[in-house]
């Protein structure tokens, strides 16, 4: 009997590998479908919701999409969760670290505290948004040129709150750069590094 119950747990352990493997190519494939194939693939797979659920169509990054999901949930997991967007961050999740930061219609927002229904009909862009292809956006070289960078977590929304310092026109000076991003912490104390970055975009940027 003894012998009965290890044989058991040994095949309960090779099930539990094998669902792991599987479920972590499953998350690989999904990485490369298009975003409304995405939103489809991991709604399918979801666990059940246990709200009321909503539909949206909004652009992001450039490509429409329709997502439908808890009508609870935050930009930040849609975009994370639903559509596999996870260059934005979740930091402090109370919209205190500005780790999550992204676009809405150009404006930034901290996407921890926005809900995604918010979004129905509009235009979201994240860190993966800025680049052209292979060409990366000038605050993103810049961020690489003035190493504004130790960890990365918090990058992508450094870099995102930067655009947005440039485009409202913000970026004159340094103490200006510096009142704009107060929302953005880096743990690792890289502003010296980030108002540089910002300071060489903005050159490019309204050149």
């Amino acid at each position: 009997m003894a012998d009965d119950g290890r044989r058991q747990g040994l095949c309960t352990l090779e099930v539990t590998r094998r669902i792991v493997l599987a479920a972590g190519a499953g998350t690989a494939a999904a990485g490369l479908l298009p975003l409304s194939d995405r939103a489809e693939a991991q709604h399918t797979g979801a666990r059940a919701e246990t709200g009321r659920t909503l539909k949206i169509s909004a652009s992001v990054n450039g490509e429409p999409v329709t997502v439908e999901f808890d009508s609870r949930a935050s930009l930040l997991d849609m975009l994370r969760e639903r559509l596999g967007l996870t260059g934005t961050k979740k930091g402090c999740d109370h919209g205190q670290c500005g780790a999550c930061t992204v676009h809405v219609d150009g404006r930034p927002v901290v996407s921890c505290l926005t809900f995604a229904a918010k979004v129905d009909g509009h235009e979201v862009t994240t860190i993966e948004g800025l680049a052209t292809g292979q060409d990366l956006h000038p605050m993103q070289q810049a961020f690489i040129d003035n190493d504004a960078l130790q960890c990365g977590y918090c990058t992508p929304g450094q870099i995102m709150s930067a655009v947005a310092c440039v485009t409202a026109g913000r970026a004159t000076d340094p103490d200006a750069i510096r009142e704009f991003m107060s929302g953005n912490i880096c743990r690792c104390g890289a502003y010296v590094g980030i108002v540089a970055a910002i300071e060489q975009a903005a050159q490019v940027m309204e050149g």
